[in-house]
């Protein structure tokens, strides 16, 4: 393979910035798929609710949340809290009976 098809391929692969948002949005993507609220970006369709899995990522961005606590940068613990709290509330959403 030549360099310039190497160097092609690198610049096309995206590399997430080096930053707390980083941390939180996968988990939080995750649970929004799970949650059936978004489709799977890499699939580009649904993979089925899970609600079970999408609690658990809540639980583990609620987590970390705990264990960063006075650590963080104003404007991280924002994104954080309001990761969470769309989370929490499409979760309650979904888990609402259905009514006819």
């Amino acid at each position: 393979m030549n360099q310039d098809a190497s160097d092609d391929r690198e610049q096309k692969e995206f590399l997430p910035p080096l930053d707390f948002g980083s941390l939180v949005f996968p988990f939080y993507t995750q649970a929004l798929v799970k949650l059936g609220v978004m489709d799977d970006p890499l699939l580009g369709k649904g993979t089925g609710e899970n609600p079970a899995l999408a609690r658990r990522l809540i639980d583990l961005l609620d987590l970390l949340k705990d264990r960063t606590k006075g650590n963080l940068e104003p404007d991280e613990e924002k994104f954080l809290e309001s990761c969470l709290l769309q989370l929490k509330s499409a979760f309650l959403e979904k888990s609402k009976p259905a009514t006819s």
